[in-house]
């Protein structure tokens, strides 16, 4: 049995942003996914982990694969006409390094980052 997510408020639903980026790095792979907020589910995602992305890559968790996994999420959600995201950094996250490699390759894809 599924249990749905909990419905929010008109009120606050309002002021939300939609679409918020996670994204995650591991020692062997790097993943990010989009989060439709008021519903709670994935509106896409990208990983290093994919069968398809792992012979382009040399290395699957460096700068580099971070560059990479950001700009097929980018047009991931364009496809998906999704123009713009929000970007939450957890407490230890800094703008620097792969988070920086996967936030500006979806800017360059053509997302907004709010």
């Amino acid at each position: 049995m599924v249990i749905p997510p909990p419905v929010r408020p008109p009120t606050l639903t309002k002021f939300l942003k939609p679409y918020v980026l996670k994204m995650h790095f591991t020692n062997k792979y790097v993943s990010a996914q989009v989060i439709h907020s008021p519903t709670a589910t994935v509106a896409s995602s990208a990983s290093s982990q994919e069968k398809a992305l792992r012979p382009s890559m040399d290395c699957t968790r460096d700068v580099a694969a971070a560059a990479k996994i950001g700009k097929i999420l980018g047009e991931r959600l364009l496809l998906k006409d999704i123009p713009a995201v929000s970007v939450f950094l957890k407490r230890e996250q800094r703008y620097h390094g792969k988070v920086k490699a996967v936030i500006d390759s979806m800017r360059e894809a053509g997302i907004r980052l709010l």
